[in-house]
């Protein structure tokens, strides 16, 4: 049995857990109709896995949008706080480099053990036009280049009604820091 498929129960449950959310949250996705996304959904097995994966992990995945172009939706982590995917380096470099009290995991690797990406500084600010998130944690975001190279990696979130990047070692990790993930199906 492929590790990356639900059983029908699930695909089932998560599914009417993503129409519920769905309907609830209207204002995130005005012009879209539930019956294609759903369809979208069921014939595409390893990214209904990776839905649950964000799931499981309380990252309340919900529609943020549809790229006519490629004609995909984007799901992205809504839960009002970072989700339970915290205490995690930037990426392996940071991890590997870290000599004591290594953290379980990198945000990078975790990422794309779920089969979904992280939120770029862009895909994060767009989010927090849609709700208030992260006003207690904060969410690592994709980290330009040319400032991993330095060491660095990038976070953000949102404190006194604004949304505000930082920055921080890349080895760096936090219990009431996570990441966000962006999905394409």
């Amino acid at each position: 049995m492929n590790s990356k498929k639900l059983t029908p129960e699930r695909s089932h449950i998560l599914i009417n857990v993503l129409k519920t959310r769905f309907e609830k949250n209207i204002n995130r996705h005005k012009d879209l109709k539930w019956d294609k996304i759903q369809a979208k959904l069921e014939s595409n097995p390893e990214k209904l896995w990776s839905l649950n994966e964000m799931e499981e992990t309380e990252g309340e995945p919900d529609v943020v949008g549809h790229d006519k172009k490629t004609d995909e939706y984007i799901f992205i982590d809504c839960s009002p706080e970072s989700p339970k995917r915290r205490s995690l380096c930037y990426d392996y470099q940071a991890w590997e480099a870290r000599k004591a009290n290594k953290p379980e995991n990198n945000a990078i690797d975790k990422a794309a053990e779920m089969g979904i990406e992280i939120l770029t500084e862009e895909q994060y600010r767009k989010l927090q036009e849609l709700g208030k998130f992260d006003q207690k944690t904060s969410s690592w975001v994709k980290t330009p280049s040319h400032i991993r190279e330095l060491g660095g990696a990038i976070f953000c979130d949102r404190r006194y009604n604004m949304v505000f990047m930082y920055h921080n070692g890349a080895d760096s990790y936090y219990a009431a820091r996570g990441f966000r993930g962006i999905l394409k199906i």
